[in-house]
């Protein structure tokens, strides 16, 4: 089985983006010479399952950043114009199919997160939370099956950025995560 990852950014308050799904808030934590470990992270995904509406708002941000990755957007719609190594999937399961040694970087919203968590596909957790309050929004979660989480990583960043790594307990132990860490 693939080894799916859900990693995003949230306000302390719990959303994931404005009501209108906005991320712009995001904008004032991109800084020169940090990025939170993005590029670390990058590195160690072998394919991105993407929710449609995120889909369509990176397609807006510019050229497509993910040339080098295979993508599949779920969607029931075509994709028009789509890049190089995207595909659209109808669910979840299909989303995963033949992926089954790769790590999987799940991009998307709640919706997209609910399917996942419902199929009990997620495996791990990176929840950046950013030191603001939204106040309203897309929430990092909706209600749905319980999922026992152990904390594997807790940094600090100098931005004021709190990250924390979790693991669904169940799941395989990763011995580079194997025990908590604060920076």
């Amino acid at each position: 089985m693939a080894e799916v990852v859900y990693y995003v950014a949230a306000s302390v308050d719990g959303y994931i983006a404005t009501p209108d799904g906005a991320v712009d808030w995001l904008s004032p934590f991109h800084t020169a010479g940090e990025d939170h470990g993005y590029a670390a992270f990058l590195a160690t995904i072998g394919g991105i399952v993407m929710g449609r509406r995120t889909y369509d708002q990176v397609r807006g941000f510019g050229p497509w950043p993910y040339t080098a990755i295979d993508c599949r957007v779920v969607t029931s719609r075509p994709l028009p114009e789509a890049p190089d190594r995207v595909t659209p999937v109808a669910s979840p399961v299909e989303a995963l199919a033949g992926w089954a040694d790769r790590r999987v970087w799940l991009v998307g919203g709640t919706t997209l997160l609910d399917g996942f968590r419902a199929a009990k596909l997620v495996r791990e957790y990176h929840v950046f939370v950013m030191p603001l309050l939204l106040g309203a929004g897309v929430p990092l979660f909706h209600a749905g099956p319980p999922a026992h989480l152990r904390l594997v990583r807790v940094d600090s960043l100098p931005s004021g950025v709190v990250e924390f790594r979790y693991r669904v307990a169940d799941a395989e132990p990763d011995d580079a995560m194997d025990s908590p860490a604060s920076s």
